[in-house]
């Protein structure tokens, strides 16, 4: 009996690490704007500062390890992998970058993705250039593409240069390799997703559910989005990211 039992103990230790990672949950959360909402446009798109800065250390005090998608096959590797998203490219984002600076520490690297549309660069309300190069070489913010104009993907012809263009022009200001596309309002088929895998290695959508590996056809071109909002509470914000 003994010797059936450690049998029975050595295959539980052996499969079991498999099981816990085909089916762990990653989330993947999107932002907009990290400020004060001051009356213009979609309040919801807004996180204060401050509830900003509550949620990353949230996730610093419980473990969470803050990746970007050049380190996606760390998923399986790490303490509960999240990724941290920014959408448009909008001049307040160096907040968040304040805030990634502030709650930094030796066991905690908090890092995000900026997606930004190339054609709307250096607008009076949007990251610039020099923003974008500076934010890139700390290592805390990798600086991926949301296409050249942010059209509906699904209602145009020229791919190569909302796609391959921008993916360029990126690429050009911060030196580093553009491998990730955030589709526009989240909109999506199969030839956008067929176009996105001529020049990217991972396509964003804003199905809000949390990311878990199914096996499924294209799946890194499928990846869900869940919002924070600007009436997301720390409370909202916990059970969204432990997946409850």
């Amino acid at each position: 009996m003994k010797k059936i039992a450690i049998f029975v103990l050595c295959i539980l230790i052996l499969f079991l690490p498999l099981q816990v990672f085909a089916e762990r949950k990653v989330p993947i959360l999107l932002y907009h704007s990290i400020d004060e909402f001051k009356g213009h446009g979609s309040k919801e798109l807004y996180v204060t500062p401050n509830n900003f800065e509550q949620q990353m250390m949230y996730l610093r005090d419980h473990g969470y390890t803050l990746l970007t998608f050049e380190r996606w096959q760390d998923i399986d590797k790490v303490n509960k992998p999240i990724f941290i998203t920014f959408d448009d490219g909008y001049k307040n984002n160096l907040n968040a970058f304040v805030v990634f600076q502030k709650v930094k520490t030796e066991r905690f690297k908090p890092t995000g993705t900026i997606f930004v549309i190339s054609d709307f660069i250096g607008r009076s309300n949007r990251l610039s250039r020099s923003d974008l190069k500076m934010m890139a070489d700390s290592g805390l913010i990798s600086v991926q593409s949301h296409t050249a104009t942010h059209p509906d993907l699904t209602q145009i012809k020229n791919y190569r240069y909302e796609l391959k263009e921008s993916k360029g022009k990126i690429q050009q200001i911060t030196g580093k390799p553009v491998i990730t596309l955030a589709y526009p309002y989240g909109i999506f088929n199969d030839k956008v997703v067929a176009e996105t895998k001529k020049y990217y290695l991972f396509g964003l959508t804003t199905t809000p559910k949390l990311f878990s590996k199914k096996g499924i056809k294209d799946e890194l071109y499928l990846l869900p989005r869940i919002y924070i909002k600007y009436s997301t509470t720390l409370d909202d914000f916990a059970k969204i990211v432990e997946g409850e």
